[in-house]
């Protein structure tokens, strides 16, 4: 799934990286908590969070996440776009909650493990 189709499914507003749009990512998560994500999330991946600090690009950047969703309309900070772009992270932000986000992306076939339908 391209990070374009990502934006469309979740209705969300690109707030760095529309160079990225045709960024392939191959699996998704959804946490708060860092540490899972350290644990569980699989390369290339979707993060959606609603923890708005720069830690979550920090853990992006380690894990190979090519983009951030930022989810319940949470606004990241001026320091965290520059992060992101520093990293070549892409950072949306979507009205959806965690759980409607997560459901979206899964029905639309992003696994947490990279499989397909």
């Amino acid at each position: 799934m391209k990070i374009a189709e990502v934006v469309t499914l979740l209705n969300a507003e690109v707030l760095y990286g529309n160079d990225l749009l045709n960024v392939e990512v191959e699996s998704g998560c959804g946490s708060d908590m860092m540490s899972d994500v350290l644990a569980f999330v699989k390369d290339r991946a979707v993060m959606l969070t609603g923890l708005v600090n720069p830690q979550t690009i920090r853990t992006a950047e380690m894990m190979d996440i090519k983009c951030v969703v930022f989810i319940r309309g949470k606004n990241p900070s001026e320091m965290i776009l520059q992060l992101a772009e520093e990293k070549g992270i892409a950072v949306l932000k979507t009205a959806h909650g965690m759980y409607s986000s997560c459901g979206i992306l899964y029905a639309a076939g992003l696994r947490s493990d990279g499989s397909a339908l």
